[in-house]
């Protein structure tokens, strides 16, 4: 690995990269500015816990693809992604930070969340990193935890919120609206039967919001655009996907192919819940007014 110039190094899971993560990042950023030297953000796959107590492991608010693009879009200069395994989860603190953060990368300065801990058994934390700072020649800062409607904003808390249908609240956590980044891939083409053809889409992390129907701003490559989302096991055709849930998106004003491509769709209101239509005809004209209040809503609606 070739050494960045004086590398400043936001070290972190980052999962969700929501509103704490992004103080330490853009601590990261504003430290290297000073000195003239290159932001670094130090992520870890897989997450620690699925490798070290899986069944304790967290699902994921995002996929370590959707981690890197997030960070980078704050304007991080580097983005290092550490292969997470049990050589790693036995380094002590000292360890980890010498090979790491001083032989590897030759960090000048890091920055970590207030409860931030590292090293076997977890044992390294804010001020153990500070006493190694000093032993090594490097400054550390520590980030105070950032508050959003009287809570500690934490990636727990998001994913609780999400699976809940408590959107709002985890988007003023997240700073940003909750998102997926997915792969669409073929499906049964009975949208397309209908009128309206849609982007089945296989999401690459494990936290998505809870069946229903979803104004959504959609990230097309470097195209955006308005649409409506559906979450839910097609009720209505008994042949459908059964108990599995499928995950599908109608574009506005869009006709290209998407098969194959990566799509990041951005829950901005949920529109109504999952339900089982008579017959056919009764489900295209729910369509029909989901799409018409979709886009009445978007038409006033302000990022």
């Amino acid at each position: 690995m070739k050494k960045p110039k004086n590398p400043v190094v936001a070290l972190g899971i980052f999962d969700g990269v929501h509103t704490g993560h992004r103080k330490v990042l853009n601590e990261a950023i504003k430290q290297a500015k000073a000195i003239g030297g290159t932001s670094v953000a130090m992520t870890f796959s897989p997450h620690p816990l699925k490798v070290l107590a899986p069944q304790k492991a967290p699902p994921l608010l995002t996929s370590v693809e959707h981690r890197v693009r997030l960070i980078k879009s704050l304007g991080v200069d580097l983005c290092y992604i550490i292969r997470f395994n049990r050589s790693l989860s036995n380094l002590t603190p000292h360890q980890f930070v010498k090979k790491v953060l001083v032989d590897n990368l030759g960090a000048k300065e890091v920055v970590v969340g207030y409860d931030y801990v590292f090293g076997k058994g977890r044992k390294g934390d804010a001020a153990s990193l500070e006493k190694l700072g000093r032993v090594y020649g490097f400054k550390v800062r520590r980030v105070k935890p950032v508050k959003v409607h009287g809570r500690i904003v934490s990636s727990s808390l998001i994913r609780n919120l999400i699976e809940s249908g408590g959107l709002q609240t985890a988007s003023s956590f997240l700073g940003r609206p909750v998102s997926i980044l997915g792969t669409v891939v073929k499906g049964d083409s009975r949208a397309r039967t209908l009128g309206y053809p849609t982007a089945n889409i296989k999401p690459h992390h494990e936290v998505v919001p809870p069946s229903g129907i979803y104004a959504v701003m959609i990230d097309i490559g470097s195209v955006k655009k308005h649409g409506i989302l559906y979450i839910g096991t097609r009720p209505t055709f008994k042949t459908g996907s059964g108990t599995k849930s499928v995950i599908e998106a109608h574009i506005f004003d869009y006709h290209k192919r998407v098969y194959g491509k990566k799509i990041e769709v951005m829950f901005i209101k949920k529109m109504r819940a999952e339900k089982r239509f008579r017959n056919q005809d009764e489900l295209i004209e729910q369509i029909k007014e989901d799409e018409k209040k979709a886009k009445a809503y978007f038409s006033l609606y302000k990022p």
